[in-house]
């Protein structure tokens, strides 16, 4: 069995994950334009493929990901894959973490998707929000879906480290999604593990290629890398082209062979990306290119960049890694 397809326990909870999971959301047109027929035909290839987990948001194109989902989950056996969703973000800059809007939005993405139930919701991008709120409101509203049946597994997902410090020790979630965090660039998301780990709640990686900056695409406009960030990353690059490779295939190939994290998610609205990824997982690491990978990147080692609420990010977690010379 290829890496892509080997199993991950994901903390305490009953759900194995294949090491290689679906992003959707690039089928709800987050990244650029799309093509209807070929996001479904990308998500037919991942699930056909023995691909089990499928991620997506209400955030993700405004539904458009998980009415698209609906057009193709309820083909396949339930017991054939694992879907998450998210709640609280619904646009830029709209963030909506009350009670009450829980539960409407897990009725939505029910409807949305035509499931009968979801396999696990977290709470989406959690450094926008009132954590006091997540806490004490959000997560507890969470634990009454899972009561009633709608929903098996709660967590969170986010960009800043410190919040899930937080959050993991409170015994209201079973998972959380940490992206661009553990990547070839930085691996601050290896701190988490050991508590994690204590607590028995899962981790799922996401994001290999940290938003593109560890592949041979130009940076999108909104990218956050400063100068120095992107020339370095272009070395990287450089390096495994001259060596008849990509970093897109060293990225994926070393983000999911961490034994600590059930699942990486990545995501594409092109089937044959998909096949590419299965490729190279069926590959072996090239272990002697990895480390000159490494030694080039090193200058930038743990870059990360402030998002959310000045309160939740990582400015002070802590002070060492606030220097791309760490």
């Amino acid at each position: 069995m290829s890496l892509a397809l080997s199993k991950g326990r994901l903390g305490a909870t009953e759900l194995e994950l294949t090491r290689l999971g679906f992003g959707a959301s690039s089928i709800g047109a987050e990244f650029g334009q799309f093509d209807i027929e070929s996001s479904l035909a990308a998500v037919r290839t991942a699930l056909d493929a023995g691909i089990n987990f499928i991620d997506t948001a209400a955030y993700y194109g405004r539904g458009m990901s998980e009415i698209l989902l609906g057009q193709i989950l309820p083909r396949y056996s339930r017991d054939q894959f694992v879907v998450s969703t998210k709640l609280g973000r619904y646009a830029p800059r709209h963030f909506d973490f009350s009670a009450k809007r829980v539960g409407e939005s897990i009725d939505v993405s029910l409807e949305r998707m035509r499931l009968d139930y979801l396999d696990i919701v977290f709470c989406h991008d959690i450094e926008y929000g009132d954590l006091d709120q997540v806490i004490e409101e959000t997560l507890p509203a969470l634990r009454r879906q899972v009561e009633r049946g709608k929903v098996r597994y709660v967590g969170v997902s986010g960009y800043p480290m410190r919040n899930f410090e937080r959050i993991i020790p409170t015994g209201l979630i079973d998972c959380f999604i940490t992206y661009n965090h553990y990547t070839l660039q930085n691996d601050m998301a290896l701190r988490l593990l050991p508590l994690a780990a204590e607590h028995r709640v899962g981790a799922i990686n996401a994001a290999p290629f940290s938003a593109r900056l560890l592949t041979s695409l130009p940076l999108p406009p909104w990218h956050k890398a400063t100068p120095d960030v992107r020339r370095v990353a272009g070395e990287a690059a450089r390096l495994c082209s001259e060596h008849g490779s990509s970093i897109e295939k060293l990225a994926l190939q070393f983000s999911l062979n961490h034994p600590g994290f059930a699942s990486c998610l990545v995501g594409s609205a092109i089937a044959s990306e998909v096949s590419q990824w299965m490729t190279w997982l069926e590959e072996p690491l090239d272990q002697e290119l990895l480390a000159s990978v490494l030694a080039i990147l090193k200058p930038i080692h743990n870059w990360y960049y402030v998002e959310g609420r000045p309160e939740n990010n990582d400015l002070s977690w802590p002070a060492s890694v606030q220097s791309p010379s760490d």
